[in-house]
């Protein structure tokens, strides 16, 4: 399928944190073109009904697909959580979250059985974690914390603010725990924080780059992964402010490309 190949691969999260599964799968798969939706009119997902999320997440894949893309990445685990896998039933390319991948990666690296994830509201009242971990026999913990996205959006990640609220978050945490699961995409740059806090011994699994490495076997597998030699690259569509985007997605090491703002109104128009 050489011509389905060399078609981008669609991207989508509520605002910026799916910036750390683009830069996760540039990394991977420097040859792909990649098309990023942050939906930043309507962020954050984490604390809104699932059935609002599922809409916003079948709204913005429709967007993506008539702009040609040849598979998509839910790079948010809250949509993840809502709308798979009955959205990945419903449309014609392959489709990706980032929640399987990262219990495989869990599952593979703990050492005890027993492992904690922290996410949004809506992700760790989903359970989708959880339930997966717990049906491969681990024993769970999951905590929500809220006050993570807008630390790591102000670019505090590495201060002592930073370092007492993950202490809060996780003062109550199960001393047998030995590895944990960053559910939100927004998390890995508070990697090191996390790593303080919870010491050496704990294992971080980072979803984002799970799932690159999944996007990656799955394209080669279908024959979709893009010819080598193929100029790879990042384009930005926004809902919101696009230099408010372009301002918070700075701290996250983007963006890369160019960023336009688009209408999920009505029918998403059609753009080379």
């Amino acid at each position: 399928m050489p011509a389905l190949a060399t078609k981008p691969l669609g991207v989508f999260d509520s605002g910026v944190g799916g910036l750390t599964v683009v830069n996760a799968l540039r990394r991977t798969l420097p040859h792909e073109s990649l098309l990023y939706l942050g939906d930043t009119a309507r962020v954050p997902y984490g604390s809104k009904p699932l059935e609002m999320v599922r809409s916003f997440a079948r709204q913005i894949s429709e967007a993506l697909l008539q702009r040609d893309v040849k598979g998509i990445v839910i790079a948010c685990n809250t949509a993840s959580a809502a709308s798979l896998p009955a959205l990945a039933d419903e449309l014609p390319v392959p489709v990706w979250g980032v929640i399987e991948p990262g219990v495989h990666a869990a599952l593979a690296a703990t050492r005890g059985g027993r492992v904690g994830v922290l996410g949004t509201v809506g992700t760790i009242h989903a359970r989708v974690y959880q339930d997966r971990l717990e049906a491969a026999g681990a024993a769970t913990w999951g905590k929500a914390c809220p006050l993570f996205v807008p630390i790591v959006e102000e670019g505090i990640s590495d201060t002592r603010i930073a370092e007492m609220i993950a202490e809060y978050y996780l003062q109550e945490r199960p001393t047998e725990i030995d590895t944990v699961i960053l559910g939100c995409t927004h998390y890995p740059p508070l990697a090191h924080t996390l790593q303080k806090v919870l010491g050496e011994a704990v294992t971080l699994v980072d979803s984002a780059e799970s799932t690159a490495a999944v996007v990656a076997r799955d394209l080669q597998a279908l024959g979709l992964a893009a010819p080598p030699g193929s100029r790879g690259g990042v384009r930005h569509l926004v809902t919101g402010d696009v230099a408010s985007y372009l301002h918070t997605a700075s701290v996250l090491g983007g963006p890369e490309g160019p960023a336009e703002h688009v209408s999920l109104a009505g029918p998403a128009p059609v753009s080379g």
